[in-house]
């Protein structure tokens, strides 16, 4: 039996009990989970849960991954709404990345929207 993979978000909960089911298409209940899964999707190069989760305003026609790229660490800095009654969220968080010997961050404040019962990435100012 093996054990159950750590969520590369780093919520502390398992893969299968946190970003996994929003990956195979789950809608996330807050904007920072769909922000968790957004990361998780970047780490595993998962182009279709970016895709599926751009709003279309501003979705890109595709996602290009740099194999040399890793993200290694989220860390959510602020939020503001996104929660399962609001329409907009706001989710400022950092993300930290390596690449060779290189190592740095992005530090965004990312915006969100609900329709239904699915919310979205809709843009981000990058600070």
């Amino acid at each position: 039996m093996t054990e159950p993979s750590r969520c590369p978000c780093l919520s502390g909960n398992t893969f299968e009990s946190c970003c996994g089911p929003l990956l195979q298409g789950a809608p996330a209940p807050t904007a920072e989970r769909l922000m968790r899964s957004r990361f998780t999707a970047f780490s595993l190069a998962d182009a279709g849960h970016l895709l599926r989760t751009w709003h279309p305003s501003t979705r890109p026609g595709s996602i290009e991954f740099d194999p040399e790229l890793s993200w290694r660490r989220l860390v959510i800095l602020d939020r503001a709404a996104g929660g399962p009654f609001d329409r907009v969220g706001v989710v400022e968080f950092e993300a930290h990345w390596r690449q060779g010997a290189e190592r740095g961050s992005l530090h965004e404040r990312s915006r969100f929207v609900r329709d239904g019962r699915e919310w979205y990435y809709v843009d981000g100012d990058v600070e």
